[in-house]
């Protein structure tokens, strides 16, 4: 996909890099040019200054041809003006907002414009609502800190090693269930078909590390 992500504070620049990880193309728009040193050197998207609900501004960010528009900045006014102007006018189909104030937010949902509110598992509702990649937790620890979810593995996955799907994944094979009884994987705990399996991760990497999962294995060098 094209995503255009406005706003590059904390939470624009963690969803920007983790859709680059996970092969979309990524374009970020904030008014102060300081704010992508946070995306890192490396960062392969596009960058525009300036205000997010300008015209102008949308279309060198490429909004014309965008699938999902986030609107991440520290302004509730900012993100949605922006994120109707992406809706309404240029038809973009998937637009979420991150609104602070929660009274606001359910205004908009009404409106069909999708809001997060400000918890800490922020970058994982927006990554769900950009690219409909994540699934829904089956436990969450009491602060949401740490979260446990099944993972529909790429068939490559099978005959691998748990350990290498933790390395990839940045998480913890919690537990699997095999032939109908569950199973504690150790180091030497290899991934057979037909295995349902369960994965911890902190909250905020959840969404990547359930695409990587549902991805084949990267090639070894």
């Amino acid at each position: 996909m094209y995503v255009v992500v406005m706003g590059c504070g904390r939470v624009g620049s963690s969803v920007a890099t983790a859709l680059v990880r996970l092969g979309h193309e990524v374009a970020v728009i904030d008014r102060d040019p300081g704010a992508f040193l946070r995306l890192g050197a490396d960062f392969p998207g596009h960058t525009v200054v300036g205000m997010g609900f300008d015209r102008d501004v949308l279309i060198r960010a490429g909004v014309e041809r965008a699938d999902a528009f986030a609107a991440v900045s520290s302004g509730d006014n900012s993100n949605i003006i922006s994120a109707r102007v992406a809706r309404e006018t240029f038809g973009v189909e998937r637009v979420v907002a991150r609104i602070y104030d929660a009274k606001r937010a359910a205004v908009y949902e009404r409106l069909g414009i999708p809001t997060v509110a400000t918890v800490p598992w922020t970058t994982d509702r927006f990554l769900h609502t950009l690219t409909h990649e994540s699934e829904t937790a089956r436990w969450r620890d009491p602060t949401g800190s740490v979260v446990v979810v099944e993972v529909n593995l790429h068939e490559d996955w099978i005959g691998r090693r748990v350990t290498d799907l933790e390395a990839a994944t940045a998480s913890r094979v919690a537990f699997l269930i095999r032939f109908g009884a569950g199973v504690l994987p150790d180091r030497k705990t290899v991934v057979q078909a037909d295995d349902q399996v369960y994965i911890a991760a902190v909250s905020g990497t959840v969404a990547e590390a359930i695409a990587l999962a549902e991805s084949p294995p990267a090639e070894e060098n």
